[in-house]
């Protein structure tokens, strides 16, 4: 009989901050350009250089850290994490070891129904290693690698979570949360196809009602929330066949192959004893000041749980709608500027979650890129609402909007999409329409109710669908 067992994930993620110099010296942290141009002495670690710490990395960190759940520490210190690897030009990592700058903080989740609390072991700050760019899609099958170090020296926090996840979509769940809260503080541009937010998933399986822990296997390389959920999927049945058939789990660090999704063993696993991690002797500790904490406190933005209670307490949204809305700043803040001009939360959102979220989804666009102004969004259903314009022709005036960033009375002036609500004019229309047809009427007036809908049909075929429905049928019931 095979024994049942229960799967333990803890995350580590690496988020790149938003500054606009590197950690420790002036060189940009802007994405792409040429290789090894964004580069110094300092970001290079060329002998006799010394990093000069930018303070706006504590500040984000210690950001981050509070928006957490955090204790923040009131000292704090940068160790040298030392090993080799082809993009670390230095041979160690400027990190933080045993006195992080954010610990024993937490992030709230759903699942099975309900609210799960995932514990943050910790958050600490650190330096980027450079890009290592290979000959192939894959570090295993590439024959040649080539090292661009721009991204050497990028600032970084790594938000190391409890082995509190038991399921690979708890785990997606929780990465979307933190990627969400990051956004919000405005902290990091969280773009995970840039690298900007990139995950390393602990996965270990245990026998069911034990509380041990199991020997864990490191997964590496996943830089999308699909990703991260199919690498957890596959090393957790992997760990189950080996443990089934009575194998024993190796620990080490492996890679997830996104092409053939399977994990590939790179190395054995190391302990923190292997980087004999030492105080950096260049950087002066960190005093933290209590006063300024409780300033960056103050300063916090609605985060996403308080955004969403708002949107469901004062403005009468479902659950299902406000998690939606608020799961991107973004996107919440154009509701709220929406919402402001035409004040019928429930409409402009079901708009947001239908109409845009489907172009956006179609075009591959980030919310960032939506070219209809909020003011226009709004005057579009103000429009709908009085009858200017059907339901239908909102939408097709919606999408022009959308490729064009036209304004709604714009596209309804150049393409004469004005509804017909005149009701002298339609009422000839309809005239007309009773007298071509009288089979129809005939049968209509014989009960056969979807002869009406004919009827209709008609009068919006003459009027080339801009006549008012509601009229219409109004007309038509009077007349017949």
């Amino acid at each position: 009989m095979n024994r049942q067992y229960e799967t333990v994930i803890g995350l580590e993620i690496h988020v790149e901050l938003k500054t606009i110099t590197k950690i420790f010296c002036s060189c940009p942290t802007a994405f792409g350009g040429e290789a090894n141009t964004h580069v110094c002495p300092v970001c290079l670690g060329l002998p006799g250089v010394l990093p000069v710490f930018n303070e706006k990395v504590l500040e984000f960190a210690v950001k981050a850290g509070l928006a957490l759940n955090c204790e923040i520490a009131s000292f704090s210190k940068f160790d040298r994490k030392n090993y080799y690897y082809p993009d670390l030009p230095k041979n160690y990592q400027i990190s933080q070891y045993d006195l992080p700058i954010c610990r024993n903080g937490f992030l709230e989740i759903n699942s099975g129904g309900g609210t799960k609390r995932i514990g943050i072991t910790r958050v600490h700050m650190e330096e980027d290693a450079g890009k290592l760019l290979h000959g192939s899609s894959s570090i295993v099958t590439s024959g040649y690698s080539l090292v661009d170090l721009n991204r050497t020296g990028v600032p970084l926090i790594e938000i190391v979570s409890e082995p509190d996840l038991r399921s690979a979509e708890e785990a997606r769940a929780y990465m979307e949360k933190l990627r969400s809260i990051l956004e919000y503080l405005d902290v990091s541009d969280v773009k995970m196809e840039q690298g900007s937010l990139r995950c390393d998933a602990n996965v270990s399986l245990r026998p069911l009602g034990t509380e041990g822990l199991g020997t864990k296997t490191e997964v590496k390389n996943m830089n999308s929330f699909r990703s991260l959920q199919r690498a957890v999927e596959y090393e957790a049945k992997r760990q189950r066949e080996i443990l089934e058939e009575g194998g024993r789990v190796i620990q080490e660090t492996r890679s997830w192959d996104e092409e053939r999704g399977v994990t590939v063993s790179l190395r054995s696993k190391e302990e923190a004893h292997d980087y004999r991690y030492f105080p950096d002797p260049d950087l002066v500790p960190i005093v933290i000041d209590p006063g300024w904490v409780a300033k960056l406190k103050a300063s916090l933005p609605e985060l996403p749980d308080a955004r969403k209670e708002r949107l469901v307490r004062e403005m009468g949204l479902p659950e299902y709608d406000a998690s939606i809305i608020t799961g991107s700043r973004d996107l919440a803040d154009y509701f709220d500027a929406v919402a402001a001009e035409f004040n019928e939360p429930k409409t402009v959102s079901n708009w947001l979650m239908g109409e845009l979220l489907r172009l956006l989804n179609a075009s591959g666009m980030e919310m960032r890129e939506n070219k209809i102004a909020p003011a226009d969004l709004a005057a579009l259903l103000k429009l709908q609402a009085s009858g200017a314009i059907s339901g239908k022709m909102a939408k097709a005036v919606f999408e022009e909007m959308f490729a064009t960033g036209k304004s709604p009375e714009t596209i309804i002036s150049e393409q004469g999409l004005a509804q017909i609500s005149d009701e002298g004019a339609l009422a000839a229309i309809v005239d007309k329409v009773i007298a071509g047809n009288p089979g129809p009427v005939a049968d209509y007036k014989s009960g056969k109710e979807k002869a009406m809908g004919f009827l209709v049909g008609q009068v919006m075929k003459e009027t080339k669908g801009q006549a008012n429905p509601g009229l219409v049928n109004k007309l038509l019931k009077e007349r017949l």
